[in-house]
């Protein structure tokens, strides 16, 4: 009876993800025009990724045209996207074919994952029940892998900004010094800063071109505040905009914020030192103190063993 009941629910399963997968594929939509497309210039990375990157072979061309295919058969409503479209603007993939590129990776990564754990159980266990509920949980855990790897991508590129972000102060300060105008102080510090520091680089180096299409240079930096989730940015940003606004010089107040940031980051790396004590507490304890106390005790241990068996006869 209970097989029956298994193999009844698998067919119900299989006929329905057909059925929906089918009417996706077949059917499909309309992409969306997002707002931001239509308000300014088109935002585009500056290095090549995995999902914005130049179709080098015909591997590559074919992989992220299936991708975006099967991102546009996704269902997704319009805040959703254009929330995605956002994270993904923070971890440096912009445009819409990098938002339907990723919903193709995730039904990729939940189809494969469950293909995968259903085989598995299935060699395992033999059972369709366990086949099924081991292909509900990785299609669950592959649907959601994307998004932690995109938290970390995002959380990897605001460290760097934020590392870089005194040395592209510097360079403005050096600029507005000697007599350069802002824009022309904030493109020479994104070409200080192509080599060792390409996330900033290209943030300013938007903002130049943002300005150059026509838009302002309040617009422009108030674009690159909102399309990066690092608060040192956005401080950065805001700084500009109020110098700007106010009238005040802008060489000293960048120079004092520098100095703030670096201050900062010092303060930072000796708290993250003083936490190391306590964090060795436990592998010293669990780790490094029983094995000396084998060491030490452990030859005592046994002759005392050897010599209570030697009385005991």
């Amino acid at each position: 009876m209970t097989e029956n009941l298994g193999l009844l629910a698998g067919f119900f399963v299989f006929v329905l993800g057909a059925i929906t997968l089918s009417g996706y594929f077949f059917t499909g939509r309309k992409e969306e025009t997002s707002p931001r497309d239509l308000d300014g210039p088109r935002e585009l990375a500056r290095d090549p990724g995995p999902l914005t990157g130049e179709e080098d072979s015909s591997v590559k061309s074919w992989v992220l045209a299936l991708l975006r295919t099967l991102g546009e058969r996704m269902p997704s409503s319009p805040e959703n996207r254009r929330k995605i479209e956002q994270r993904l603007s923070y971890a440096g993939y912009r445009g819409a074919p990098a938002t339907t590129a990723y919903f193709g990776v995730k039904s990729t990564s939940a189809g494969i994952l469950g293909v995968v754990l259903a085989g598995l159980a299935l060699w395992n266990q033999g059972e369709v029940i366990m086949m099924f509920a081991a292909a509900m949980c990785g299609l669950g855990f592959g649907f959601l892998l994307p998004e932690r790897f995109l938290d970390f991508v995002i959380s990897g590129r605001n460290s760097r900004l934020r590392r870089a972000l005194p040395s592209a102060i510097d360079l403005m300060v050096m600029s507005l010094e000697a007599g350069q105008a802002v824009d022309q102080a904030i493109l020479l510090a994104s070409r200080g800063l192509e080599r060792f520091a390409s996330d900033l680089a290209s943030e300013l180096d938007q903002v130049i071109l943002e300005t150059r299409s026509g838009s302002s240079r309040a617009e422009s930096l108030r674009r690159m505040s909102e399309r990066n989730s690092e608060p040192e940015i956005r401080k950065f940003c805001t700084l500009l905009l109020d110098s700007d606004r106010f009238g005040s010089s802008l060489a000293p107040t960048l120079r004092q914020h520098s100095k703030y940031m670096r201050i900062r980051f010092r303060q930072r790396a000796q708290e993250t030192a003083r936490k190391i004590t306590v964090k060795m507490v436990f592998p010293v304890f669990f780790l490094i103190f029983p094995a000396i106390l084998v060491v030490t005790l452990g030859p005592a241990a046994m002759r005392m063993y050897y010599y209570f068996q030697e009385m005991a006869k």
